[in-house]
């Protein structure tokens, strides 16, 4: 029986805090001691029309709560307690549930169809509730079934879709809810709620599709209705259908080419005369299709040994009217415009468009573009010069540098000019296209580059006077300048051009930083993340003077933020970012100075001073920060060696406090990378911090709160600190083996169906794979036989691994190595054990055989290894 909670809902909404705290206090009581009671109360209150609002709001609040979560182990937690509640219970809250549907208001539907769906996406994977579909069906077909009945079932499906993977439904099942949603988009029939509500199901629904789709009645039916539903007069509607186009463009590409003349047609009507909204969607629609084909044409490589999926050159057929199409909407500016990350409209899109347009049909988009950039590029109207100069940006990834390097040649000086043009729109594209050209034009190491000796001082004269423009303008000429610098990279011990520039480049960059007008623009973390590619690309023997200077002026700053003034969390998280990019800074400068023999006595000089810094910035507590900070401690770490023990006594309780962070869980992530740099640089040194260390990271891997992502790296950092401390890790070796035989099993249960998941399988065996060569190696020439009970299991594992065709590389490698290091290291005693595992010697013939040469040398070394093993 259902008790009765409204006054306890409406008083958790109370503006009295004390009654407030009171109600939600009794509610949670409620929920701890009586679980099931608590939810049926609560879909009781949410199916009543005659309840308020604002308690059956909070009740289906409340109800999702339970239901689902973010963190994968509380959501673990809700779904075993919903399994835990009595059969007959949990069907009178979904009968409640299902008759909410109906309800006459609208969020209560709406509140219930997300419900349901979290219901389904818990029971169905495990085959309960067989009946739901059939009852949501039930309402589609029923004679004289309300409108509101229909909008809110279609909702349902579309949630259900979408929670759910398309294993868990029959194709009977499949084919009735398509008939359903489709049927819903008939406009003759349905109401325009219930016709939004279909299309928006449809989207959902189409990864259940296949089956359908390779029916050409049923896909040429399906595809009929969206058209025409496309043409709705009702602009939500037709933005729905033309966001179902953009689906079936990615998933079902092989059975499209029928239809390409009619959705070509639809799309440029749309994108000509439509609302924004619609007109954003059809460009997607060719985005889509772009994005299809380079990766087919990434097959169709005479390289590649895997048959290659059917390639219709749809972008080539409709090339010179799409560019057409696209080039129009790059005048539809708005006037505020800025090519932002989170800014998206349609002059955006169809730049975007046309980016990837280049991409897939490569050199023959040239001779469509550029006589509209020569028609445009010198109009009085600043739309048209923006519009000229964001296409010439646009088009030049994909054509060959051939057909390129004249056209940006020719164009260089233009765009230098325009960087002084009088509208802002037009300097922000300018400044763009600019880092665009250097990104993909300028590659000396390669061969080529369109900067010279000869330009190359008014090139950074125009950007060092550029980078004084208003803040979004000079956050692109920061750009500029990065993918500048970043062409200088890999010259190795060659002079680099740059080399005399750098001190006014850094100068300029530093004042950019610290210009106040870029408040509320990314200028500062711009300029930041600029100056750490110029200092990491910079040549080390012309620049070290000039990075040696710029160490304490970093310093200075990042000392200075210590005293800001903190008044409000506004205050505190623009504190934090600025000690967080200036902690970047002295990351990238330690690992500069480090890198040679000359200029690392500079950091050792400076260790102490730094290191105090970043324990002061600890001392901030925030998250980011302390990220930064972390990372900023692991090369100096590196930098400085055996040295680095001195700081160990004070920054341990950090690194305590970071293993134990599983809030922040990237925080612990990186706290546990950092133990191993320290490891490498301290050796036994590490060894009276290891008790304390070993022990967080084994109770962090029997967490279910400690994000799944931070596992692996923890298994690695088992092999670094067995490295340091050689045969000192006795001690922790069983608990260590024993977590990771545990970690080896969860490897083989994961669905492989699941791409994520699959991808965390393959972190997870690596780092279980390293963690072992680690072990191994730190025992070898000591303790080798501590190894031997754990031997078998180690070969098991590689065995499993080397059977799963969907491995990576990286696994693939680590295998071989363990394998490797096993018998190097244990020798004699597992010579029976290589004998009884006969896949051995296919699984190294297999590795030989690939085209990467580090897993060919690891597979050499290992089978010398095993031969010795076997000839001893």
């Amino acid at each position: 029986m259902a008790m009765e909670i409204t006054q306890f809902l409406l008083a958790a909404q109370s503006a009295d805090a004390r009654i407030r705290t009171e109600a939600e206090g009794s509610l949670r009581q409620f929920q701890e001691q009586n679980l099931p009671q608590f939810l049926l109360s609560l879909s009781f209150e949410l199916a009543k029309n005659d309840k308020p609002s604002e308690s059956r709001r909070l009740a289906g609040i409340l109800l999702k709560n339970s239901l689902d979560a973010k963190d994968s182990a509380r959501k673990g937690h809700l779904v075993k307690q919903w399994f835990a509640i009595d059969v007959a219970l949990k069907s009178q809250i979904k009968e409640l549930l299902l008759t909410t549907l109906g309800s006459s208001a609208l969020e209560a539907r709406h509140t219930s169809a997300q419900v349901i769906a979290k219901v389904a996406s818990i029971e169905i994977p495990q085959k309960q509730w067989p009946e739901l579909v059939g009852s949501l069906l039930n309402n589609m077909t029923q004679q004289g079934s309300p409108s509101h009945l229909k909008q809110s079932t279609l909702e349902t499906l579309g949630y259900v879709c979408e929670e759910i993977s398309h294993h868990d439904l029959v194709q009977d099942e499949v084919n009735s809810v398509l008939t359903a949603v489709v049927q819903g988009m008939n406009q003759s029939e349905n109401t325009a709620e219930v016709r939004l509500a279909a299309a928006k199901a449809l989207l959902n629904a189409l990864e259940f599709s296949q089956t359908n789709f390779e029916n050409e009645v049923e896909r040429t039916y399906i595809m009929k209705m969206v058209c025409e539903t496309a043409c709705s007069k009702e602009a939500e509607i037709r933005q729905a259908a033309f966001e179902c186009l953009v689906s079936i463009a990615s998933t079902y590409y092989e059975v499209l080419k029928q239809y390409m003349p009619t959705l070509f047609e639809l799309t440029s009507n749309a994108v000509k005369g439509d609302e924004e909204s619609v007109a954003l969607q059809a460009i997607e629609f060719w985005s889509s299709i772009c994005d299809e084909e380079i990766d087919r044409q990434e097959y169709d490589s005479p390289d590649s040994g895997d048959s290659s999926p059917p390639h219709f050159c749809f972008i080539e057929q409709a090339l010179p009217h799409l560019v057409q199409m696209l080039l129009e909407t790059l005048q539809k500016q708005e006037e505020d415009q800025d090519h932002d990350d989170d800014v998206w409209n349609i002059s955006i899109a169809g730049g975007t468009c046309l980016g990837l347009v280049a991409r897939t049909v490569g050199d023959g988009i040239v001779p469509l573009v550029m006589p509209f950039v020569v028609e445009n590029i010198t109009s009085p109207d600043w739309r048209s010069r923006e519009a000229a100069t964001y296409a010439f940006g646009s088009i030049l990834e994909g054509p060959t540098i051939d057909k390129l390097a004249p056209m940006v040649a020719a164009g260089l000086e233009f765009l230098l000019i325009a960087s002084q043009d009088g509208n802002n729109h037009v300097r922000d594209t300018t400044a763009w296209t600019l880092s665009r050209i250097f990104e993909f034009l300028h590659s000396p190491e390669n061969g080529f580059s369109v900067i010279s000796p000869e330009n190359l001082p008014r090139i950074v004269g125009v950007l060092l006077e550029s980078i004084k423009d208003v803040p979004h303008v000079a956050e692109k000429v920061c750009g500029a300048i990065y993918n500048l610098a970043q062409g200088y990279e890999d010259l190795g011990a060659n002079s680099s051009l740059l080399s005399p520039y750098l001190m006014e480049i850094i100068t300029h960059l530093l004042a950019a930083a610290e210009r106040t007008d870029g408040a509320e623009s990314k200028l500062r973390r711009a300029a930041y993340e600029t100056l750490n590619e110029v200092v990491r690309c910079s040549n080390l023997s012309e620049a070290s003077n000039i990075i040696a200077h710029l160490l304490p002026a970093i310093m200075k700053k990042l000392a200075e933020t210590m005293d800001l003034p903190i008044i409000s969390s506004d205050d505190r998280e623009k504190q934090a970012e600025l000690q967080a990019s200036l902690c970047g800074v002295l990351q990238v400068i330690i690992q500069k100075l480090s890198g040679s023999d000359d200029t690392r006595p500079i950091i050792m000089q400076n260790a102490d001073g730094i290191m105090r810094l970043f324990l002061r910035v600890f001392g901030c507590h925030s998250s980011s920060v302390h990220e930064e900070a972390m990372l900023a401690i692991g090369a100096l770490a590196y930098a400085t060696g055996a040295e680095f023990v001195k700081y160990m006594p004070e920054l341990f309780r950090y690194l305590q406090m970071g293993l134990q962070n599983f809030e922040e869980y990237q925080v612990c992530s990186i706290t546990v990378g950092v133990i191993g740099d320290i490891c490498r640089a301290l050796d036994e040194q590490i060894l009276p911090f290891c008790d304390q260390i070993m022990g967080l990271l084994i109770q962090n891997l029997q967490s279910d709160a400690l994000h799944r992502s931070v596992k692996p790296p923890i298994f690695s950092c088992f092999g670094d600190i067995a490295l340091a401390v050689g045969a000192n890790f006795e001690r922790y070796v069983a608990p260590a083996i024993q977590i990771m035989q545990g970690a080896a099993q969860v490897c083989a249960q994961l669905d492989t169906l699941d791409e994520e998941l699959m991808d965390y399988a393959n972190q997870l065996r690596r780092s279980i794979f390293e963690a072992y060569s680690g072990i191994l190696q730190g025992f070898k020439d000591t303790k080798a036989e501590l190894m031997i009970p754990y031997a078998q299991h180690l070969l098991q594992f590689v065995e499993v691994v080397s059977k799963d065709t969907l491995r990576d590389e990286s696994v693939t490698k680590a295998a071989v190595a363990a394998m490797g290091d096993l018998a190097d290291v244990v020798g004699e005693n597992t010579k029976q054990l290589f004998k009884n595992f006969t896949f051995c010697g296919e699984f190294l013939n297999e590795c030989l055989q690939s085209e990467d040469e580090d897993l060919k040398v690891t597979a050499r070394w290992t089978q010398g290894m095993i031969a010795r093993l076997m000839h001893s």
